[in-house]
């Protein structure tokens, strides 16, 4: 139904059938047909079963990225149904620019493939209404193969997705630096190079701030390198580099009690890149990539870094150690030093849980965007638009630096 209450094919051949019931139900729920808006009707004169009205709002403000959330609105209400498989014909929607009918379909099948995650394997009990019993959602589609052809790409971005979800909501006791490390080796099925230095290869080449960060906890620190070349031209790289604290208590600098179990997800910069590189392989990207995971865990203990401590860095430069608590900057110099060094790539992006702070200054809905490069800077403003995750880039500049 879209906005305004205007019934598409399908739901106008409903409401005949049920002889105008179903327009007067929805007005009589005010359902408008905005977007996401959703009626569900357990029952209608003169048709069987439960009927379910999901408004597409209006089609001429439909995006990829709208699709995509009325398919996982849609998942989530069918999902409450308690049906094993579903059969979904939108083959009346209408196209929107540069996306014709069977494309649009595919968005909101990926929207709902995406909305389908979740994450309770460690729950032991559970309310029978609380298991999912929803396990297949069928398309009708004006062109099957074109249908199939766009799902087969976002599918693999969803399955980076997934990824990315499962190793960041894993308790730090199940993920940390080595279970990180073997998830990246499971991508060499599908086609990653993929690379592990332990801390003795780090010792050896001089990772000093990267690995006295690690040093307080009985996990070992490790160096993941995945390289995704499927640019066969031989094109310099895009190396992406993630900041991989799999726990941080702050070490020596212990962070308050309060809130603290939240430092599990201070790895989902890595966690970004690993479900990144599975998805350039699942599609088969036409271009080279290099991500890097810079995995330790931030523990305080009788061998922890201290207050005053100083490192060397993998560039040679010495770093004094004032709060053990801001180990993201020296697991990240290491990190980029070497992949700067390494592989020379065209531009390099680094993703990282930095701090708290970003949060006070931009909110939940931006992420924060510092760069010394404007076309790099505007080609991932604009991307992050198209995907709703969009980001805003704070000034920096010789005022900002301390002496």
């Amino acid at each position: 139904v879209y906005e305004g209450g205007k019934f598409g094919d399908v739901a106008k051949a409903l409401d005949t059938l049920a002889k105008g019931s179903l327009k007067a139900a929805a007005n009589n729920a005010e359902f408008t047909g905005k977007a996401e808006q959703v009626l569900r009707l357990p029952s209608v004169n003169g048709l069987d079963g439960q009927l379910m009205l999901l408004g597409l709002g209006d089609a001429k403000n439909h995006t990829s990225l709208a699709l995509e959330k009325i398919g996982a609105k849609l998942f989530a209400c069918l999902n409450s149904l308690r049906e094993k498989k579903v059969i979904i014909d939108l083959s009346d929607i209408p196209g929107v620019k540069n996306l014709p009918v069977a494309q649009c379909i595919a968005y909101i099948a990926s929207g709902a493939l995406i909305r389908s995650w979740r994450f309770d394997k460690y729950k032991t009990k559970r309310e029978k209404d609380e298991i999912p019993v929803l396990s297949e959602l069928v398309f009708v589609t004006p062109s099957v193969k074109e249908s199939q052809e766009t799902f087969d790409q976002l599918s693999a971005i969803a399955g980076g997705n997934h990824l990315t979800r499962l190793v960041v909501s894993e308790p730090p006791n199940v993920v940390y630096p080595e279970i990180m490390a073997k998830y990246a080796k499971e991508l060499k099925k599908i086609g990653v190079k993929v690379q592990v230095l332990g801390e003795k290869e780090m010792q050896k080449l001089g990772f000093g701030a990267l690995l006295g960060v690690g040093q307080g906890s009985i996990r070992e620190s490790q160096l993941v390198i995945m390289q995704w070349m499927g640019d066969k031209r031989g094109s310099k790289p895009i190396a992406v580099v993630g900041k991989g604290i799999t726990f941080d208590t702050g070490g020596i600098s212990i962070k308050p009690s309060n809130g603290m179990e939240e430092m599990k997800y201070d790895m989902a910069g890595s966690g970004v890149v690993l479900g990144l590189m599975k998805s350039l392989a699942m599609r088969k990207a036409k271009v080279n990539v290099v991500g890097v995971m810079a995995l330790a865990e931030n523990m305080p203990s009788g061998s922890a870094q201290r207050p005053s401590d100083v490192v060397k860095s993998l560039s040679g430069q010495t770093i004094e150690v004032l709060n053990t608590d801001a180990e993201g900057r020296l697991v990240l110099a290491d990190a980029l030093w070497y992949t700067q060094e390494k592989f020379k790539p065209q531009y390099m992006i680094d993703l990282a849980t930095l701090t708290g702070a970003i949060t006070v200054a931009l909110g939940h809905e931006y992420a924060g965007l510092f760069s010394n490069n404007d076309k790099l800077s505007e080609m991932l403003t604009t991307a992050g638009e198209s995907v709703g995750e969009p980001l805003w880039r704070l000034p920096m500049g010789k005022a900002y630096d301390k002496d």
